[in-house]
């Protein structure tokens, strides 16, 4: 088989496109069913993610006549082909650590603001004044939690001797010394706010802006939105799991590991989307930047001095 024929099946098959969206899937309706056990609800069948995007796939896509077309109907492409890639990415890892460049966490860090960016362009081409609420909300929330993000990751770069491959930060846990712990806290709750999920959630807001963001999207194109975050389900916490807790798999159990990590991960997630309220934005910048900032800029203290005195619980 030539390379790019090979590449081009990893992208779209395993461990691409149609692995991830399965795993994301299923992600999503645990999501759905603990939330719904947690309200004593009953909650979803297991298939029923899948009936939701095969229903709005045969759907009509409707576009607002004062939309800007081309941008309108390509943001979610965008968002989709950037987390496809990140999640691609991360599972080469996983499996093939050998394969992968140095300095590929940078292109995770890219590769992850790219969902929120297609969000707010898309949204903000379709000329509706509840998406445009949201699209201002969504960017204040990127500008509070990616700096808070960049310096958790300056955590790790610190702790593992300064390295920038992801294949060689996955073969320590940062998460088991002090500041690391700190770094992966904040991550969590950044990540919390990427998935658009409550607390962090005031941008869609369907009680306060029907949706917000996702106002004027329907048939395929919300589908694809709808498959976008699923991945999402699935990419952010393995990101999390490579770079704060070993890697998804180790010495002697490599799946079962590395699941156990995942679902720790997702079950943290859903712990705290269903034990707070929604935050107002202005409460969300101040916590990412003051709160957030000041627990960060501690832990890139003690992971300094940890490394210039060899205190690795530091």
């Amino acid at each position: 088989m030539t390379e790019p024929l090979n590449i081009l099946l990893q992208i779209l098959v395993f461990p691409g496109f149609v692995f991830t969206v399965a795993l994301g899937l299923v992600a999503s309706w645990v999501v759905r069913k603990v939330s719904a056990l947690v309200q004593w609800r009953v909650g979803p069948p297991l298939f029923q993610p899948f009936y939701d995007i095969l229903k709005l796939l045969g759907k009509e896509t409707l576009v607002p006549q004062q939309a800007q077309r081309t941008v309108f109907m390509a943001a979610p492409l965008v968002g989709l082909a950037g987390v496809l890639l990140l999640s691609t990415m991360l599972w080469r890892i996983a499996f093939q650590p050998a394969e992968l460049f140095v300095g590929d966490i940078i292109v995770a860090i890219y590769l992850m603001v790219l969902p929120s960016l297609a969000l707010i362009l898309g949204s903000s081409a379709s000329a509706s004044p509840h998406a445009a609420v949201g699209t201002s909300r969504e960017m204040k929330l990127v500008m509070s939690y990616e700096l808070p993000l960049v310096m958790a990751f300056i955590v790790v770069i610190i702790k593992t001797g300064g390295q920038i491959s992801l294949a060689a930060i996955a073969e320590q846990a940062p998460v088991l010394s002090v500041s690391g712990m700190l770094a992966f806290l904040v991550s969590l709750l950044c990540v919390q706010a990427k998935l658009g999920f409550v607390p962090f959630d005031m941008a869609e807001a369907e009680t306060e802006l029907g949706s917000g963001l996702y106002m004027e999207y329907s048939g395929p194109l919300l589908a694809i939105w709808k498959l976008m975050q699923a991945i999402m389900l699935v990419a952010l916490p393995l990101f999390l799991v490579t770079v704060f807790m070993g890697g998804f798999g180790s010495a002697g159990m490599p799946l079962a590991w590395g699941i156990g990590k995942y679902v720790l991960v997702l079950v943290l997630v859903i712990l705290i989307k269903n034990t707070h309220p929604r935050v107002r934005i202005d409460q969300a910048m101040k916590f990412f930047w003051v709160y957030c900032g000041i627990a960060l800029a501690a832990a890139v203290v003690l992971a300094m001095i940890g490394n210039s005195c060899g205190w690795t619980w530091l």
